[in-house]
């Protein structure tokens, strides 16, 4: 479920629609959980959709670590990336603001995190990066981790309208992560290596 300070607003022709802030998202709040609603489909059974069902499924969801597809339910689906995101994605299924958003701002996120099939070269940013690639979180995870690490510890200090969604075990884990009592699990952890699924199609 993504921020509830949010709504759906045309970005440009080339980006389409996107996610917008309605009030100040502040840096550290939890902006999207996935939750009971988000579907999660095997390879298998996307392997039966009909072509234009696929591309739509494809363009809308991400792969987890598991090599499963994530389609979520409601506007979280047209978050926009960027190489310079608002939004990053733990290791926990949730994400969180890494700056804070502003009211009329994009909440964008890195699409490298999200396992995709094949490269893709969005606009060009002024950054280093230039192609989206299936395995940046090999490339990159180091630098999401720094500055996670930097925004843990306000996740306990800010308003959480999302926290319902997070079990209370993964609750504690936060407050242990947020005090420094426990490492952070690495975004590492997100990749997908097909050569290691247990779905075959």
């Amino acid at each position: 479920m993504i921020h509830p300070d949010t709504r759906l607003e045309w970005i440009n022709d080339k980006k389409g629609f996107g996610v917008v802030a309605t009030k100040l998202i502040p840096k550290g709040s939890i902006t999207w959980v996935q939750d009971e609603m988000d579907g999660v489909f095997r390879e298998e059974q996307i392997q039966h959709f009909k072509p234009l069902s696929r591309e739509h499924f494809e363009k809308y969801s991400f792969r987890n670590q598991k090599g499963e597809y994530i389609l979520c339910w409601d506007i979280a689906k047209y978050v926009n990336h960027s190489f310079k995101s608002s939004c990053l994605s733990t290791a926990y299924n949730f994400e969180v603001a890494v700056r804070d958003i502003h009211p009329g701002e994009e909440l964008t996120d890195d699409y490298g995190y999200l396992n995709l099939s094949e490269s893709f070269v969005p606009e060009d940013e002024g950054v280093d990066r230039k192609t989206v690639e299936p395995d940046d979180i090999l490339r990159c995870y180091k630098d999401w981790d720094r500055t996670l690490s930097q925004v843990f510890p306000l996740i306990t200090e800010v308003p959480q309208p999302l926290m319902e969604l997070i079990s209370r075990s993964l609750q504690q884990e936060i407050g242990r992560i947020a005090n420094g009592k426990q490492k952070m699990l690495s975004t590492r952890h997100l990749y997908f290596e097909p050569e290691k699924t247990e779905f075959k199609p």
